[in-house]
């Protein structure tokens, strides 16, 4: 074995022992009841994530194709990011959090060709080479009500400690607007569960970020023992899938509702969450498009037919249940309007997505999950129109178009080799791709390499 191979060996053999495995991905919101087993409080905790995913489709029917079309013959691709996570505890309501991110790799076709794309860890930025960016950078205050505390257990962007169970906390900075909303226990991390976009993020919900998947703003959430109230109103890019934000926030911006209800059936827990967004961007919509494309006699543009302040709506369903002690199930439901340019996320104005989950206690592989889930896709009759005679969208275009659906089944199998180190095993089958079909099914194999340790104060004897 090559020298510094054996070192860096040593070292990802090391530093698991420095700090906490963490063994469950991050959500807003994870806790624990107080109690004798409860961590102490954290001043400050650092987190390291570091995750690799490879994927291969081959060939598949396609008779034809466009600009934005995935790509009819043998694709190999591989990502990477690595992130610090670093909290900060400035006073005793007061939280900083600080994560700088290197993220690099290439994507199928450019990333290209299906709506519900197969690889959420990679951003569709025009580099391939690995870069440095700052991903959040944030503060969070709260305001408490009454005397009853929760307790939060140390994870990456949340330090453990007790915070009042009823409060009001603002948060401002740069952060991706999905950290707060739409969470679900058993999809919302591409790093530790499904791969795909419209299953690991309600796809009908066009939210806003730039490229890599960050925004700058303000969030708002009023929390109780079962419930939570949230608004966030956030910085929208100049122009579609940009890097650059539009500061005219008072004319162009994302406002993002969402009211959740936590629950138990018998010991089970569950949770319903319903979403809401008013997105006001610099874009066109398809009538537009088409309209022009008539008068020109040439294809639709839907960015020639921009215009400031144009207003994009939709809503969505989240709903998770626990049902046994290692299992849970979870679906989504989502609406767009239909009529306004794709911005930010994706090419989806419907979707429907449900799974289940099972942790692998009964195989005597407690931190393992297999997990399987179903999503279809669809858009509004004239976005259809749009791209059938031509249009393109940021990430779909075939030059033509025979609508239907897009379907796409996902399963994993994800595995702990030893603390802080998972390897998973992940099939996709997307049929009707970028809502064509006469094109695919596409079958797309996957193994993602995640790496995850942290670094926490000695806790006072």
């Amino acid at each position: 074995m090559p020298k510094n191979l054996r070192r860096l060996s040593l070292i990802c053999c090391l530093l698991p022992a420095f700090g906490q495995d963490a063994q469950t991905p991050p959500q807003p919101g994870d806790q624990s009841a107080s109690g004798a087993g409860a961590s102490p409080a954290e001043r400050w905790n650092l987190y390291f994530q570091a995750t690799s995913i490879g994927q291969r489709h081959g060939t598949f029917n396609a008779p034809y194709e466009g600009p934005l079309s995935l790509k009819n013959y043998p694709e190999n691709v591989v990502s990477l990011t690595t992130t610090l996570f670093l909290g900060l505890q400035l006073d005793k309501n007061t939280q900083l959090y600080f994560d700088p991110e290197i993220a690099g790799g290439r994507g199928f076709s450019g990333v290209n060709g299906i709506a519900n794309a197969p690889n959420g860890e990679l951003p569709r930025v025009a580099s391939a080479t690995p870069k440095p960016y700052l991903a959040r950078l944030y503060l969070s205050h709260d305001f408490g009500f009454g005397s009853e505390k929760e307790h939060f257990e140390s994870d990456a962007n949340q330090l453990s400690g007790d915070r009042p169970m009823t409060r009001y906390t603002v948060t401002i900075g740069r952060f991706s607007i999905e950290d707060f909303f739409d969470a679900n226990t058993y999809t919302h991390d591409p790093r530790t569960q499904f791969f795909a976009w419209g299953v690991m993020y309600n796809g009908a919900w066009d939210y806003p970020a730039d490229t890599r998947g960050y925004t700058w703003g303000m969030v708002h959430e009023f929390h109780t023992r079962n419930g939570s109230l949230r608004y966030g109103s956030v910085a929208e890019a100049k122009k579609a899938n940009g890097l650059r934000f539009d500061r005219r926030l008072l004319r162009d911006r994302g406002d993002v509702f969402e009211g959740e209800r936590r629950y138990s059936v018998g010991t089970r827990a569950g949770a319903v969450r319903l979403l809401g967004y008013l997105n006001h961007t610099d874009s066109g919509s398809y009538a537009d498009g088409l309209r022009l494309a008539e008068q020109t006699a040439s294809a639709p543009d839907v960015t020639a037919v921009h215009h400031a302040g144009t207003l994009k709506y939709g809503f969505g369903l989240n709903i998770e249940q626990q049902i046994s002690r290692d299992a849970g199930v979870f679906t989504r439901l989502g609406w767009s309007d239909g009529k306004t340019q794709d911005f930010a996320f994706t090419a989806i104005d419907r979707l429907a997505s449900g799974g289940v989950s099972v942790r692998g206690t009964k195989w005597r592989r407690k931190d393992d999950v297999a997990a399987t889930s179903f999503t279809a896709s669809g858009i509004s009759g004239v976005h259809a129109l749009y791209l059938a005679r031509g249009g393109l969208d940021f990430l779909i275009g075939d030059g033509r178009l025979n609508y239907a659906p897009e379907y796409v089944w996902e399963s994993y199998y994800s595995a702990r080799l030893f603390p802080g180190f998972f390897a998973t095993f992940n099939l996709q089958r997307a049929t009707n791709p970028a809502f064509n079909h006469d094109r695919g099914p596409v079958w797309i194999e996957g193994i993602r390499l995640h790496m995850e340790f942290g670094l926490r104060p000695l806790a006072a004897k």
